[in-house]
């Protein structure tokens, strides 16, 4: 499993990520990380959906309600402009970081 820290440090471009493709609901977002991530992630609601009111209370996302196709009502997020900026920023933020780890897993160890 993923530790909690790096879950963490991810959730927002995860979230955005998934917001940017379609608007979604909670339940939603926590079966596609859990499926993108090979089952190595597994998100809870007390973990998602306190981030999803912070990046609402941001401006990134905003919420509304609607009734899905077996009518139930469910609170769906959607990606605001301000939160397409944000995301573009952290992707440029993580390919940096992912390109470094790659660097330095590529490179045989120095024997000494």
């Amino acid at each position: 499993m993923i530790s909690k820290d790096l879950v963490a440090a991810s959730s927002k471009p995860l979230i955005l990520s998934i917001l940017s493709r379609k608007e979604s609901y909670g339940y939603e977002i926590i079966k596609q990380i859990h499926m993108l991530s090979k089952q190595e992630m597994d998100w809870k609601d007390g973990m998602l959906y306190p981030v999803l009111h912070k990046m609402e209370n941001e401006g990134l996302i905003e919420s509304f309600w609607k009734t899905s196709e077996n009518g139930r009502n469910r609170k769906y997020y959607k990606i605001k402009p301000e939160g397409k900026t944000v995301l573009e920023s952290q992707k440029k933020q993580w390919h940096i970081v992912n390109d470094v780890f790659n660097r330095l897993w590529e490179v045989e160890p120095c024997s000494t």
